[in-house]
């Protein structure tokens, strides 16, 4: 191994070529894609694949990601929207309003989608959420709103992405995807370490405009091993996207590699669903499950936080 990169980030290689060329090096920009004691590949724009031998290769850096629109942010935050979308939603001056039953605050929060949204409308926005009995919670991601004056800021979350044709996937399926979750599957997940709460499975089989997987390994509930979620839906600029959520693994066969699969083969679900590109929530502070999106292929997006006027549940 050359260096501490990442598999799936941007670099620039450049190595020495052998005898007989007009010059003694040249460079390579693209995706890293193997870095291994035997060999380092980079995969060009062009899909070209560049391997040569680690002790060919001069230097060997990151670069920043490909910069990201803010359309693509607004586009990929609308198709997630659809894939966990609460149980009610209400538009509201370009603001997407979603309640459900105060379980997670993606699906209970607004959430600035349409360039029109302003702060100009949080009366309006504040007085939705008390009308269901709920704090009024914003979702806001990066270039699309900031915090009002008096909020309080919370939960920075990384929206990693990824083309799927890029992404490390599995040869073969092993697990189990059905379209509803089970009482084995509901009895591993946990939403910030807590059981579930009454009304949550309404929202975790919510899915609007898409269709919604449920993956397993294991055959009971004293031998569910990993779990996880997948949504499929489109964005306005017409991708297909499919996103992971609910990734849970029994902690007795955690550091397994058995995380890293269930995500795969939920690509994979995907993939056969028409999806196109990949993405997944994960808190900023995560580092170790940061590391194993990453060596999937994933990279990041963008972020968003909360903001709110009280403490979030």
């Amino acid at each position: 191994m050359v260096s501490a990169v990442a598999l799936g980030t941007r670099v620039t290689m450049r190595y020495r070529l052998p005898p007989g060329h007009s010059h003694p090096m040249t460079d390579v920009i693209g995706t890293l894609i193997e870095n291994a004691d035997s060999v380092v590949a980079v995969e060009a724009s062009d899909g070209r694949i560049v391997r040569v031998a680690p002790d060919r290769v001069v230097a060997l850096k990151a670069l920043g990601s490909r910069p990201i629109r803010t359309s693509e942010i607004r586009a990929l935050e609308s198709a997630a929207a659809d894939g966990w979308p609460g149980v009610d939603q209400e538009w509201i001056d370009g603001w997407l309003l979603r309640a459900g039953h105060g379980f997670t605050g993606r699906a209970n929060s607004a959430v600035p989608l349409a360039p029109q949204a302003s702060r100009a409308s949080l009366g309006k926005v504040e007085a939705w959420f008390a009308a269901r009995g709920l704090p009024a919670v914003l979702l806001l991601p990066d270039r699309l709103g900031d915090a009002p004056a008096g909020w309080t800021t919370r939960h920075e979350t990384l929206v990693m992405a990824g083309d799927i044709s890029r992404l490390e996937l599995p040869p073969e399926s092993v697990s189990v995807i059905s379209a509803a979750p089970d009482d084995d599957w509901l009895g591993l997940y946990r939403y910030r370490g807590r059981p579930l709460p009454d009304g949550a499975l309404e929202v975790i089989t919510a899915v609007r405009d898409g269709v919604a997987g449920f993956a397993r390994f294991g055959s009971a509930a004293s031998d569910m091993l990993a779990i996880g979620r997948a949504a499929v839906t489109a964005a306005p600029d017409g991708r297909r996207w499919v996103g992971l959520t609910a990734i849970e693994v029994a902690e007795e066969h955690r550091r397994n590699g058995l995380g890293t699969r269930i995500c795969g083969e939920l690509v994979v679900w995907g993939l056969e669903h028409g999806a196109t590109h990949a993405y997944l929530q994960v808190s900023a502070a995560n580092e170790g499950a940061i590391a194993m999106y990453r060596a999937l292929g994933f990279t990041e997006h963008h972020r968003y936080r909360y903001a709110d006027v009280t403490e979030m549940p």
